[in-house]
């Protein structure tokens, strides 16, 4: 039998991750089968950049960790080696790092996670990878409203000098 001391570890283990799991914004299960140490200290780096605790958890202790913060619908996601990435902030920056990651990678995969409580699949979670960042969308729309209000301007310019020239006639 498992010495008792052992298993307290666990518990204690399972326990912190569930509460990381319960506050994290994104939660994210990849396959990293294949990677060399160079690409993991890689993505580690760039991970860091977008304040996303990234770590590799025996399966069994994350599957606890994810019955115990009332996540279901990942336990077929953990098979053969996942790492969890968790995120607080923002989820689309760590998601973005991790799908281009992906692209230069064949081995690595996202199996599926978590977005602000919403159990989503891969094909879900690339999707949202792929949208453009919350600052070029609002460039995006700035640019289509300013160019509207210019057209705008210039009509109103026309029309102006049309009634002046209909009033000197």
């Amino acid at each position: 039998m498992a010495n008792e001391k052992i298993i307290n570890k666990k518990k204690e283990e399972v326990t912190k991750l569930a509460e990381e799991m319960k506050s994290a914004k994104l939660i994210l299960l990849t396959e990293y089968r294949g990677i060399t140490v160079d690409a993991d200290t890689k993505l580690r780096k760039e991970l860091r950049g977008t304040n996303t605790n990234y770590k590799i958890v025996k399966n069994n202790i994350t599957k606890r960790a994810l019955e115990e913060a009332g996540i279901e619908g990942l336990e077929d996601k953990l098979v053969g080696p996942v790492a969890v990435a968790l995120n607080n902030e923002d989820y689309l920056d760590a998601t973005k790092v991790i799908y281009n990651f992906t692209k230069n990678n064949d081995f690595y995969k996202i199996k599926g996670g978590v977005i602000d409580g919403k159990v989503m699949t891969t094909e879900e979670i690339i999707t949202l990878a792929k949208l453009p960042s919350r600052e070029t969308l609002l460039s995006m729309l700035a640019g289509a409203l300013l160019g509207n209000i210019s057209k705008l301007a210039v009509g109103l310019e026309q029309v102006r000098l049309q009634k002046e020239a209909e009033a000197e006639a």
